[in-house]
Protein backbone atom coordinates (compact mmCIF):
# COMPACT_ATOMS: atom_id res chain seq x y z
CA UNK A 1 0.00 0.00 0.00
CA UNK A 2 1.43 3.37 -0.98
CA UNK A 3 2.16 6.17 1.45
CA UNK A 4 -0.42 8.29 -0.28
CA UNK A 5 -3.03 5.65 0.37
CA UNK A 6 -2.00 5.41 4.01
CA UNK A 7 -2.47 9.11 4.60
CA UNK A 8 -5.66 9.53 2.60
CA UNK A 9 -8.54 10.25 4.94
CA UNK A 10 -12.09 9.30 3.93
CA UNK A 11 -14.45 12.23 3.47
CA UNK A 12 -16.77 12.64 6.40
CA UNK A 13 -20.16 14.31 6.59
CA UNK A 14 -18.44 17.36 8.13
CA UNK A 15 -16.12 17.58 5.10
CA UNK A 16 -19.04 17.40 2.69
CA UNK A 17 -20.85 20.13 4.63
CA UNK A 18 -17.72 22.29 4.65
CA UNK A 19 -17.57 22.43 8.44
CA UNK A 20 -14.33 23.28 10.24
CA UNK A 21 -12.92 21.02 12.93
CA UNK A 22 -15.38 21.55 15.79
CA UNK A 23 -13.81 19.33 18.45
CA UNK A 24 -12.54 21.36 21.38
CA UNK A 25 -14.48 24.48 20.36
CA UNK A 26 -17.72 23.86 22.25
CA UNK A 27 -17.46 26.95 24.45
CA UNK A 28 -16.64 29.18 21.50
CA UNK A 29 -19.57 27.83 19.47
CA UNK A 30 -21.95 28.12 22.42
CA UNK A 31 -20.86 31.69 23.16
CA UNK A 32 -21.44 32.78 19.56
CA UNK A 33 -24.83 31.08 19.40
CA UNK A 34 -26.09 32.48 22.72
CA UNK A 35 -24.93 35.99 21.84
CA UNK A 36 -26.92 35.82 18.60
CA UNK A 37 -30.03 34.48 20.34
CA UNK A 38 -29.91 37.51 22.63
CA UNK A 39 -29.71 39.87 19.66
CA UNK A 40 -32.59 38.19 17.87
CA UNK A 41 -34.80 38.07 20.96
CA UNK A 42 -34.93 41.72 21.92
CA UNK A 43 -32.96 44.10 19.71
CA UNK A 44 -35.74 44.44 17.08
CA UNK A 45 -38.36 44.96 19.82
CA UNK A 46 -36.85 47.89 21.68
CA UNK A 47 -39.04 50.43 19.90
CA UNK A 48 -42.16 48.40 20.72
CA UNK A 49 -41.17 48.11 24.40
CA UNK A 50 -40.59 51.80 24.96
CA UNK A 51 -43.73 52.91 23.10
CA UNK A 52 -46.31 50.25 24.06
CA UNK A 53 -45.08 49.25 27.53
CA UNK A 54 -43.38 52.40 28.79
CA UNK A 55 -45.77 54.74 26.96
CA UNK A 56 -43.18 57.05 25.42
CA UNK A 57 -43.92 58.96 22.17
CA UNK A 58 -42.78 57.14 19.03
CA UNK A 59 -40.90 60.04 17.45
CA UNK A 60 -38.97 60.83 20.63
CA UNK A 61 -38.04 57.18 21.18
CA UNK A 62 -36.79 56.88 17.59
CA UNK A 63 -34.69 60.02 17.95
CA UNK A 64 -33.29 58.85 21.30
CA UNK A 65 -32.35 55.45 19.84
CA UNK A 66 -30.51 57.15 16.97
CA UNK A 67 -28.66 59.49 19.36
CA UNK A 68 -27.55 56.61 21.58
CA UNK A 69 -26.33 54.51 18.67
CA UNK A 70 -24.50 57.47 17.11
CA UNK A 71 -22.75 58.28 20.40
CA UNK A 72 -21.45 54.69 20.48
CA UNK A 73 -19.61 55.04 17.14
CA UNK A 74 -16.19 55.96 18.66
CA UNK A 75 -16.33 52.81 20.80
CA UNK A 76 -14.94 50.82 17.86
CA UNK A 77 -11.61 52.66 18.15
CA UNK A 78 -11.60 52.55 21.95
CA UNK A 79 -12.26 48.80 21.81
CA UNK A 80 -9.40 48.42 19.34
CA UNK A 81 -6.95 50.16 21.66
CA UNK A 82 -8.21 48.06 24.55
CA UNK A 83 -7.82 44.88 22.50
CA UNK A 84 -4.15 45.68 21.85
CA UNK A 85 -3.60 45.89 25.61
CA UNK A 86 -5.63 42.99 26.99
CA UNK A 87 -6.36 40.78 23.96
CA UNK A 88 -9.60 40.07 22.08
CA UNK A 89 -10.99 37.52 24.56
CA UNK A 90 -11.35 40.00 27.40
CA UNK A 91 -12.88 42.62 25.11
CA UNK A 92 -15.49 40.11 23.90
CA UNK A 93 -16.28 39.17 27.51
CA UNK A 94 -16.62 42.79 28.62
CA UNK A 95 -18.71 43.58 25.52
CA UNK A 96 -21.28 40.95 26.48
CA UNK A 97 -21.36 42.20 30.07
CA UNK A 98 -21.91 45.77 28.81
CA UNK A 99 -24.77 44.65 26.56
CA UNK A 100 -26.31 42.73 29.47
CA UNK A 101 -26.18 45.86 31.63
CA UNK A 102 -27.72 47.96 28.86
CA UNK A 103 -30.65 45.59 28.32
CA UNK A 104 -31.24 45.22 32.09
CA UNK A 105 -31.45 49.01 32.38
CA UNK A 106 -34.32 48.97 29.87
CA UNK A 107 -36.49 48.15 32.88
CA UNK A 108 -35.56 51.45 34.55
CA UNK A 109 -35.73 53.72 31.51
CA UNK A 110 -38.66 56.14 31.81
CA UNK A 111 -37.59 59.17 29.74
CA UNK A 112 -36.18 59.65 26.21
CA UNK A 113 -32.83 60.61 27.74
CA UNK A 114 -32.84 57.24 29.53
CA UNK A 115 -33.55 55.53 26.20
CA UNK A 116 -30.55 57.26 24.63
CA UNK A 117 -28.40 56.14 27.57
CA UNK A 118 -29.40 52.46 27.43
CA UNK A 119 -28.96 52.32 23.67
CA UNK A 120 -25.53 53.89 24.09
CA UNK A 121 -24.61 50.99 26.41
CA UNK A 122 -26.15 48.30 24.21
CA UNK A 123 -24.62 49.61 20.98
CA UNK A 124 -21.27 50.13 22.70
CA UNK A 125 -21.32 46.47 23.70
CA UNK A 126 -22.23 45.41 20.17
CA UNK A 127 -19.48 47.57 18.65
CA UNK A 128 -16.94 46.21 21.14
CA UNK A 129 -17.97 42.64 20.41
CA UNK A 130 -17.64 42.86 16.65
CA UNK A 131 -14.40 44.85 16.85
CA UNK A 132 -12.76 41.97 18.73
CA UNK A 133 -14.68 38.92 17.47
CA UNK A 134 -12.83 38.53 14.17
CA UNK A 135 -9.45 38.69 15.90
CA UNK A 136 -10.67 36.25 18.54
CA UNK A 137 -11.36 33.75 15.74
CA UNK A 138 -7.69 33.97 14.73
CA UNK A 139 -6.74 33.16 18.35
CA UNK A 140 -8.86 30.00 18.64
CA UNK A 141 -8.69 28.43 15.14
CA UNK A 142 -6.14 27.16 12.67
CA UNK A 143 -5.11 29.52 9.86
CA UNK A 144 -6.02 26.99 7.16
CA UNK A 145 -9.63 26.88 8.40
CA UNK A 146 -10.05 30.58 8.99
CA UNK A 147 -12.52 31.44 6.22
CA UNK A 148 -14.46 28.26 7.00
CA UNK A 149 -14.77 29.45 10.61
CA UNK A 150 -15.98 32.87 9.46
CA UNK A 151 -18.63 31.12 7.36
CA UNK A 152 -19.58 28.81 10.23
CA UNK A 153 -19.91 31.63 12.76
CA UNK A 154 -22.02 33.50 10.20
CA UNK A 155 -24.32 30.48 10.02
CA UNK A 156 -24.45 30.32 13.81
CA UNK A 157 -25.37 33.98 13.94
CA UNK A 158 -28.25 33.52 11.52
CA UNK A 159 -29.49 30.47 13.43
CA UNK A 160 -29.29 32.35 16.73
CA UNK A 161 -31.05 35.42 15.36
CA UNK A 162 -33.83 33.27 13.92
CA UNK A 163 -34.20 31.30 17.16
CA UNK A 164 -34.29 34.46 19.26
CA UNK A 165 -36.80 36.12 16.95
CA UNK A 166 -39.01 33.00 16.95
CA UNK A 167 -38.91 32.81 20.75
CA UNK A 168 -39.84 36.48 21.02
CA UNK A 169 -42.65 36.13 18.49
CA UNK A 170 -44.04 33.10 20.35
CA UNK A 171 -43.92 34.86 23.72
CA UNK A 172 -45.64 37.96 22.33
CA UNK A 173 -48.32 35.86 20.65
CA UNK A 174 -49.12 33.91 23.82
CA UNK A 175 -48.64 36.55 26.52
CA UNK A 176 -48.91 39.85 24.66
CA UNK A 177 -46.68 42.89 25.02
CA UNK A 178 -46.52 42.38 28.78
CA UNK A 179 -44.05 39.56 28.08
CA UNK A 180 -41.48 42.15 27.04
CA UNK A 181 -40.51 42.85 30.67
CA UNK A 182 -39.46 39.31 31.51
CA UNK A 183 -37.97 38.89 28.04
CA UNK A 184 -35.61 41.75 28.91
CA UNK A 185 -34.45 39.92 32.03
CA UNK A 186 -33.94 36.68 30.07
CA UNK A 187 -32.06 38.56 27.36
CA UNK A 188 -29.67 40.17 29.83
CA UNK A 189 -29.01 36.73 31.31
CA UNK A 190 -28.15 35.29 27.89
CA UNK A 191 -25.45 37.92 27.43
CA UNK A 192 -23.97 37.06 30.83
CA UNK A 193 -23.98 33.38 29.89
CA UNK A 194 -22.22 34.17 26.60
CA UNK A 195 -19.64 36.21 28.54
CA UNK A 196 -18.98 33.20 30.79
CA UNK A 197 -18.46 30.94 27.75
CA UNK A 198 -15.96 33.32 26.18
CA UNK A 199 -14.15 33.88 29.49
CA UNK A 200 -13.44 30.14 29.76
CA UNK A 201 -11.75 29.94 26.34
CA UNK A 202 -8.09 29.03 25.90
CA UNK A 203 -6.57 31.29 23.23
CA UNK A 204 -3.29 31.18 21.32
CA UNK A 205 -2.34 34.36 19.42
CA UNK A 206 -1.24 33.70 15.82
CA UNK A 207 2.31 34.51 14.80
CA UNK A 208 2.44 36.44 11.51
CA UNK A 209 4.95 35.46 8.87
CA UNK A 210 7.70 37.97 8.28
CA UNK A 211 7.75 40.23 5.25
CA UNK A 212 9.65 38.49 2.42
CA UNK A 213 13.31 39.55 2.12
CA UNK A 214 13.78 42.50 -0.20
CA UNK A 215 10.13 43.52 -0.12
CA UNK A 216 9.85 47.30 -0.07
CA UNK A 217 6.47 47.56 1.62
CA UNK A 218 6.00 50.51 3.95
CA UNK A 219 3.46 51.04 6.68
CA UNK A 220 1.83 53.68 4.47
CA UNK A 221 1.38 51.04 1.74
CA UNK A 222 -0.31 48.72 4.22
CA UNK A 223 -2.53 51.55 5.48
CA UNK A 224 -3.63 52.50 1.97
CA UNK A 225 -4.47 48.91 1.12
CA UNK A 226 -6.44 48.47 4.34
CA UNK A 227 -8.36 51.70 3.74
CA UNK A 228 -9.27 50.29 0.33
CA UNK A 229 -10.67 47.20 2.07
CA UNK A 230 -12.74 49.43 4.38
CA UNK A 231 -14.13 51.25 1.34
CA UNK A 232 -14.86 47.97 -0.47
CA UNK A 233 -16.71 46.75 2.63
CA UNK A 234 -19.19 49.65 2.66
CA UNK A 235 -21.45 48.37 -0.17
CA UNK A 236 -21.70 45.07 1.73
CA UNK A 237 -22.65 46.91 4.93
CA UNK A 238 -25.37 48.82 3.08
CA UNK A 239 -26.58 45.59 1.47
CA UNK A 240 -26.92 44.04 4.92
CA UNK A 241 -29.13 46.97 5.91
CA UNK A 242 -31.41 46.41 2.90
CA UNK A 243 -33.47 43.69 4.57
CA UNK A 244 -33.94 45.64 7.77
CA UNK A 245 -34.51 49.09 6.30
CA UNK A 246 -35.63 49.00 2.68
CA UNK A 247 -37.42 45.78 1.74
CA UNK A 248 -40.51 46.20 3.95
CA UNK A 249 -41.26 49.74 2.77
CA UNK A 250 -40.46 48.94 -0.87
CA UNK A 251 -42.62 45.83 -1.10
CA UNK A 252 -45.65 47.45 0.55
CA UNK A 253 -45.57 51.00 -0.85
CA UNK A 254 -43.97 50.56 -4.27
CA UNK A 255 -45.25 47.09 -5.14
CA UNK A 256 -48.49 46.93 -3.14
CA UNK A 257 -47.66 43.57 -1.54
CA UNK A 258 -48.76 42.61 2.00
CA UNK A 259 -46.58 43.47 4.98
CA UNK A 260 -45.73 39.78 5.40
CA UNK A 261 -43.65 39.91 2.19
CA UNK A 262 -40.62 41.33 3.97
CA UNK A 263 -40.83 38.67 6.70
CA UNK A 264 -41.01 35.88 4.13
CA UNK A 265 -37.98 37.22 2.27
CA UNK A 266 -36.08 37.48 5.57
CA UNK A 267 -36.91 33.85 6.36
CA UNK A 268 -35.69 32.70 2.92
CA UNK A 269 -32.45 34.61 3.41
CA UNK A 270 -31.92 33.21 6.90
CA UNK A 271 -32.52 29.63 5.78
CA UNK A 272 -30.15 29.87 2.80
CA UNK A 273 -27.35 31.56 4.75
CA UNK A 274 -27.70 29.21 7.74
CA UNK A 275 -27.83 26.03 5.66
CA UNK A 276 -25.45 26.79 2.81
CA UNK A 277 -22.68 29.08 4.12
CA UNK A 278 -20.13 26.41 4.97
CA UNK A 279 -20.85 24.26 1.90
CA UNK A 280 -20.55 27.14 -0.57
CA UNK A 281 -17.48 28.57 1.19
CA UNK A 282 -15.70 25.19 1.22
CA UNK A 283 -16.66 23.79 -2.20
CA UNK A 284 -17.89 26.60 -4.48
CA UNK A 285 -16.36 29.94 -3.50
CA UNK A 286 -13.00 30.92 -5.03
CA UNK A 287 -10.18 30.03 -2.65
CA UNK A 288 -8.51 33.44 -3.06
CA UNK A 289 -10.47 35.92 -0.91
CA UNK A 290 -10.34 38.85 -3.32
CA UNK A 291 -11.78 36.66 -6.09
CA UNK A 292 -14.62 35.60 -3.80
CA UNK A 293 -15.27 39.29 -3.13
CA UNK A 294 -15.38 40.01 -6.87
CA UNK A 295 -17.80 37.14 -7.51
CA UNK A 296 -19.95 38.12 -4.53
CA UNK A 297 -20.33 41.73 -5.61
CA UNK A 298 -21.16 40.75 -9.20
CA UNK A 299 -23.97 38.50 -7.92
CA UNK A 300 -25.10 41.18 -5.45
CA UNK A 301 -25.36 43.75 -8.26
CA UNK A 302 -27.55 41.38 -10.27
CA UNK A 303 -29.64 40.77 -7.15
CA UNK A 304 -30.20 44.50 -6.71
CA UNK A 305 -31.53 44.77 -10.27
CA UNK A 306 -33.78 41.77 -9.65
CA UNK A 307 -35.25 43.61 -6.64
CA UNK A 308 -35.87 46.64 -8.88
CA UNK A 309 -37.43 44.67 -11.74
CA UNK A 310 -41.06 44.66 -10.46
CA UNK A 311 -41.01 48.47 -10.19
CA UNK A 312 -39.86 49.16 -13.76
CA UNK A 313 -42.35 51.64 -15.26
CA UNK A 314 -42.16 49.97 -18.69
CA UNK A 315 -43.71 46.76 -17.35
CA UNK A 316 -47.51 46.33 -17.68
CA UNK A 317 -49.76 45.81 -14.67
CA UNK A 318 -51.90 42.78 -15.53
CA UNK A 319 -53.87 40.80 -12.94
CA UNK A 320 -50.86 38.50 -12.54
CA UNK A 321 -48.46 41.36 -11.73
CA UNK A 322 -48.29 40.36 -8.06
CA UNK A 323 -47.17 36.85 -9.04
CA UNK A 324 -44.49 38.30 -11.32
CA UNK A 325 -43.34 40.60 -8.51
CA UNK A 326 -43.10 37.66 -6.10
CA UNK A 327 -41.07 35.66 -8.63
CA UNK A 328 -38.62 38.53 -9.10
CA UNK A 329 -38.29 39.09 -5.36
CA UNK A 330 -37.60 35.42 -4.65
CA UNK A 331 -34.92 35.33 -7.36
CA UNK A 332 -33.50 38.53 -5.89
CA UNK A 333 -33.33 37.21 -2.32
CA UNK A 334 -31.68 33.98 -3.50
CA UNK A 335 -29.02 35.96 -5.38
CA UNK A 336 -28.66 38.27 -2.38
CA UNK A 337 -28.14 35.29 -0.05
CA UNK A 338 -25.53 33.63 -2.28
CA UNK A 339 -23.67 36.94 -2.57
CA UNK A 340 -23.80 37.34 1.20
CA UNK A 341 -22.27 33.89 1.65
CA UNK A 342 -19.43 34.72 -0.75
CA UNK A 343 -18.77 38.19 0.62
CA UNK A 344 -19.08 37.80 4.40
CA UNK A 345 -16.37 35.18 5.08
CA UNK A 346 -14.01 36.53 2.40
CA UNK A 347 -14.18 40.13 3.65
CA UNK A 348 -13.77 38.95 7.24
CA UNK A 349 -10.72 36.87 6.27
CA UNK A 350 -9.19 39.86 4.49
CA UNK A 351 -9.93 42.05 7.50
CA UNK A 352 -7.51 39.99 9.64
CA UNK A 353 -4.96 39.03 6.96
CA UNK A 354 -4.68 41.80 4.37
CA UNK A 355 -1.74 43.48 6.11
CA UNK A 356 0.74 42.26 8.77
CA UNK A 357 -1.11 44.15 11.52
CA UNK A 358 -4.61 43.66 10.13
CA UNK A 359 -5.81 41.75 13.21
CA UNK A 360 -4.59 44.53 15.52
CA UNK A 361 -6.77 46.90 17.46
CA UNK A 362 -6.56 50.02 15.29
CA UNK A 363 -7.29 48.26 12.01
CA UNK A 364 -10.13 46.19 13.48
CA UNK A 365 -11.58 49.33 15.03
CA UNK A 366 -11.40 51.03 11.64
CA UNK A 367 -13.03 48.07 9.88
CA UNK A 368 -15.84 47.89 12.47
CA UNK A 369 -16.31 51.66 12.22
CA UNK A 370 -17.35 51.18 8.58
CA UNK A 371 -20.03 48.77 9.82
CA UNK A 372 -21.23 51.12 12.56
CA UNK A 373 -21.38 54.19 10.31
CA UNK A 374 -23.07 52.25 7.51
CA UNK A 375 -25.79 50.91 9.80
CA UNK A 376 -26.45 54.39 11.22
CA UNK A 377 -26.52 56.02 7.76
CA UNK A 378 -28.50 53.35 5.91
CA UNK A 379 -32.02 54.26 7.16
CA UNK A 380 -31.71 57.90 6.11
CA UNK A 381 -29.94 57.06 2.83
CA UNK A 382 -32.36 54.39 1.65
CA UNK A 383 -35.53 56.21 2.67
CA UNK A 384 -34.39 59.40 0.88
CA UNK A 385 -33.56 57.42 -2.26
CA UNK A 386 -36.87 55.56 -2.11
CA UNK A 387 -38.77 58.83 -1.80
CA UNK A 388 -37.03 60.02 -4.97
CA UNK A 389 -38.09 56.90 -6.87
CA UNK A 390 -38.58 53.16 -6.28
CA UNK A 391 -35.70 52.20 -8.61
CA UNK A 392 -33.14 54.61 -7.21
CA UNK A 393 -31.98 52.76 -4.04
CA UNK A 394 -31.43 49.54 -5.99
CA UNK A 395 -29.58 51.36 -8.78
CA UNK A 396 -27.30 53.16 -6.32
CA UNK A 397 -26.49 49.97 -4.40
CA UNK A 398 -25.87 48.04 -7.65
CA UNK A 399 -23.50 50.79 -8.83
CA UNK A 400 -21.64 50.68 -5.50
CA UNK A 401 -21.25 46.89 -5.86
CA UNK A 402 -19.81 47.29 -9.38
CA UNK A 403 -17.33 49.89 -8.14
CA UNK A 404 -16.27 47.39 -5.45
CA UNK A 405 -15.79 44.77 -8.20
CA UNK A 406 -13.28 47.07 -9.89
CA UNK A 407 -11.42 47.67 -6.61
CA UNK A 408 -11.37 44.07 -5.35
CA UNK A 409 -8.33 42.85 -7.41
CA UNK A 410 -6.12 45.23 -5.40
CA UNK A 411 -6.99 43.37 -2.17
CA UNK A 412 -4.02 41.04 -2.32
CA UNK A 413 -3.00 39.75 1.09
CA UNK A 414 0.82 39.45 1.37
CA UNK A 415 0.95 37.43 4.59
CA UNK A 416 -0.39 34.23 6.11
CA UNK A 417 -0.55 33.27 9.78
CA UNK A 418 0.58 30.29 11.73
CA UNK A 419 -0.21 29.50 15.33
CA UNK A 420 2.46 29.40 17.99
CA UNK A 421 2.79 26.23 19.99
CA UNK A 422 1.30 26.68 23.46
CA UNK A 423 3.85 26.88 26.21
Amino acid sequence: MSAATDTRRPRTAADRLGLPGLRGHGLFITGNLIDSVGNGMLLPLGLLYFTDVQGLPLARVGAAMTVGQALALPVTFLAGRLMDRVGPKRVVVWANILSAAGFALFLLAREPSHVAGVYLLVQAGINMYFTAQRTLITHVTQAAERRTWFAFTGSLRNIGLAAGSAAAAGALTVFGNGALRWMIAVDAATYLLAAACFAALTTIPPEPDGTPPGALVTRADHTRRYLLLVAVNIPYVLAQAVLAVLVAVYTTRALGLPASAASLLFVINTVIVSACSTVITAHVAPKVPRRAVTAGYLIMAVGMWAFALPALPALPSPPGAASAAWAALIVAIVLFSVAEILLGPALSELSVSLTPRAAGGFTQGLYQFSWAVGMVAAPALFTLLLEAGPLLPWAVEAAACLIAVLAAPALKAPNRHRRRNPR
